[in-house]
């Protein structure tokens, strides 16, 4: 079963309206919002540290998805995507676990 890592960068409404078009999707069981391990912050003597696009941007969130099969995850893929497009946010997908 592929498990899906998506990374979201906007607000928590755009992260809930991806989750909920995933949970929509035939044969999809499993959409959970993850802890992001991750430190998501500039380094105090960053060249950009500080710089008004790095405090202005979106949140990140990390959703774990659990496909049925390979052809289920493609549809993710193109589902969040287009998604993704309409809500002018970035998603972006990690490699998959089992593979």
């Amino acid at each position: 079963m592929p498990t899906l890592r998506l990374r979201v960068t906007g607000s928590d409404d755009d992260t809930r309206a991806i989750m909920n078009l995933l949970q929509s999707l035939d044969g999809i069981e499993h959409v959970e919002e993850v802890a992001d391990l991750m430190p998501h912050m500039d380094d105090f003597d960053s060249s950009s540290a500080g710089l008004s696009d790095l405090r202005s941007g979106g949140d990140i969130h990390e959703v774990e998805i659990e496909a049925p099969n390979d052809s289920t995850a493609r549809k993710v893929r193109e589902a969040v995507e287009a998604l993704a497009f309409d809500l002018d946010v970035l998603a972006e997908f990690g490699d998959d676990e089992d593979e």
